[in-house]
């Protein structure tokens, strides 16, 4: 959607603007006349408006992603595309986005629904971008709308990361509504946000209407966009510690935000609008995973204690646990537990989740301030007794922990550095308390204790699948190439390779033929283009292998909505498309390699 949006008694020079834009008026406008609107404004040539600055946009060799809100039928979409950059197009006039489709078909293009000012499809994606574009869009945006776009525009910004936003001087075409685009309200916003103005330029209208014409602004993150990195390392380098328990909270939602993002949710009744709930559930089940093998080796995490004696967390469930020898499979986002074991998590979870509100969720606060960096809030729920599943629902049941957005988003982009730090004093802090005590702690013993521990890296549920498939005279195809396997010729590929993201979900085990997998994807991730044309393939073995088996489809429902950006109840297509919003962030995130055969 390119171009304005209406208002009724603001006055902007001699035009005189609505009070109330009409959201569904505008994109029915764009949506009725797309063809039309397309054929006149996706023109490369029109690009040349953006010549002076394009000299600041990021060099994206190393795969930049820029994300166009508003892209209309693509011709900056293409444009930015052919800078080098993976591009996000957001446009919520249906056909105006089908337009934007057929006319630049690209595997650097992906196209997605959504609209300011909330941007929530977007941001659900949990993707960084180095550029955003915002061109001939500002104007649709209600006046009351804007402070909350503009933050949820930054937010979506790497540190770094540029935003380039076109404001319209002009009167509104007829059927087509807008609101004044001050220069002086942009400067507000960006003050107010922590965004630094590098460039401001006018020009006339491309197009050569008299009566428009056109202020390009660009705003750049100077840091992180919020502080949060400085926050972090403050908490974990600098904040006095009398136990080891706010760098267990602050790991235990880095691992969330690592391989659980999807769990997490805008909270609609925080005073700050820039805040995301988490399950309390899921963040207490990260803690046991971490503390279970530190407890086990009798290190200390408090000073003078050596073993689950004076640990608040460490009652009758997590005793249990360590008697059990439990391990991380039991804790697992989509685990299923029962009988005795269920009793124990169950037990386990709330003692954990008891002990996070009431200590370091209570005692991590903002420097100099008494306000609290994380929010818990318990709920006495925890669904049926017996079998104990844990997904996101029963989770949630625990209560939820509110996360600063910026810390959210901080800890989604650059865990690769918080994670080594977090351990790293945390190792160090165990070995003080070891001394004081005069324990002996052998090199390496509080590391590998504090290591992450995943379940074992396994193909087995894949190999059973097809074995089932080919026992019932069903043909099984690699996904890759779609020539026809046999048990000898068969492999279990990780679509998302184990090295970069260790993940045995089932959506993530495919069947493969053994020499593509292992002479030539191996840990390479898939291109774009690869996974898109592979898509009936995919879908087709997440039916047979996973989906007609009730008790094993309830479990790929149940891990996909962990892991990726999906509602609970989603289609294989659904999965699919979040799939691929999940590769394009671990390539981002990454720069992995990708793999683009010819097969």
């Amino acid at each position: 959607m390119r171009g304005p949006n209406t208002s009724h008694g603001i006055v902007s020079g001699s035009q005189v603007w609505p009070e109330v834009a009409d959201e569904a008026e505008t994109i029915g406008a764009y949506d009725g006349a797309a063809a039309e609107l397309a054929e006149s404004y996706d023109r490369p040539e029109l690009t040349g408006i953006y010549a002076s600055i394009e000299s600041l946009l990021r060099d994206p060799v190393a795969g930049g992603l820029a994300l166009d809100v508003g892209a209309g039928s693509g011709r900056d979409v293409q444009w930015l595309a052919d800078l080098g950059y993976e591009v996000v197009a957001v446009e919520p006039a249906a056909a105006m986005r089908a337009e934007g489709v057929r006319r630049h078909p690209s595997e650097r293009i992906r196209w997605i629904d959504d609209r300011l000012p909330a941007l929530d499809a977007v941001h659900r994606l949990t993707l960084a971008f180095d550029t955003i574009l915002v061109a001939g869009v500002w104007q649709h945006v209600a006046l009351g709308g804007r402070e909350r776009a503009f933050r949820k525009l930054g937010t979506l910004l790497k540190p770094g990361g540029l935003m380039v936003v076109t404001l319209r001087d002009g009167p509104a075409p007829p059927g087509r509504p807008m609101h004044p685009t001050p220069l002086g309200e942009m400067e507000v916003l960006a003050r107010s946000h922590g965004l630094e103005i590098l460039r401001v330029e006018r020009a006339a209208d491309a197009m050569g209407r008299a009566d428009v014409s056109w202020t390009t602004v660009v705003l750049r993150v100077p840091d992180d966009g919020g502080g949060a990195l400085p926050l972090l390392r403050g908490i974990i380098l600098s904040d006095d510690k009398s136990s080891t328990y706010k760098l267990g909270l602050l790991r235990a939602v880095a691992r969330v935000a690592e391989y659980a993002p999807a769990t997490a949710r805008p909270c609609v009744d925080a005073l700050d609008p820039d805040v995301v709930e988490i399950p309390l559930g899921l963040v207490a089940a990260n803690w046991i995973r971490m503390y279970l093998p530190l407890v086990r080796s009798g290190l200390p995490q408090a000073p003078g204690n050596s073993g689950p004696d004076g640990l608040g967390f460490a009652k009758s469930g997590f005793r249990a646990l360590v008697e059990l020898g439990a391990s991380a499979q039991d804790l697992r986002p989509g685990a299923v537990n029962s009988g005795d074991r269920a009793a124990m998590v169950r037990g386990a979870i709330g003692e954990a989740a008891a002990t996070i509100a009431s200590m370091p969720a209570n005692f991590t606060r903002f420097p100099n301030s008494d306000r609290r960096v994380f929010g818990a809030q318990r709920a006495r729920g925890r669904g049926p007794q017996g079998t104990l599943v844990l997904d996101v629902p029963t989770l949630r049941g625990w209560g939820t922990i509110t996360v600063p957005g910026s810390v959210w988003r901080a800890m989604t982009r650059f865990g690769a550095w918080i994670e080594p730090v977090l351990v790293a004093e945390w190792a160090r802090l165990t070995r003080r308390y070891a001394a004081r005590m005069g324990m002996v702690v052998e090199p390496g013993q509080v590391e590998a204790a504090l290591e992450w521990q995943e379940p074992m890296r396994s193909t087995v549920a894949g190999r059973m699948a097809a074995q089932r498939l080919f026992a019932s005279g069903r043909t099984v195809e690699c996904v890759w190439s779609g020539r026809r396997l046999t048990m000898a010729s068969l492999d279990v590929d990780h679509c998302l390779p184990w090295s970069a993201w260790p993940c045995d979900d089932l959506w993530n085990l495919r069947p493969a033929d053994r020499r593509v997998n292992q002479h030539q994807k191996r840990d390479l991730l898939p291109s774009a283009a690869l996974l898109a044309s592979s898509r009936p393939r995919i879908v087709a073995w997440w039916e047979y292998a996973w989906l007609e088996d009730p008790l094993l489809g309830q479990i790929f429902v149940r891990e996909a909505a962990a892991a990726l950006p999906i509602e609970t109840a989603a289609t294989p297509e659904d999965v699919f498309s979040a799939l691929e919003w999940r590769r394009l962030r671990l390539r981002q995130d990454q720069q992995l390699p990708e793999w683009r055969p010819v097969l």
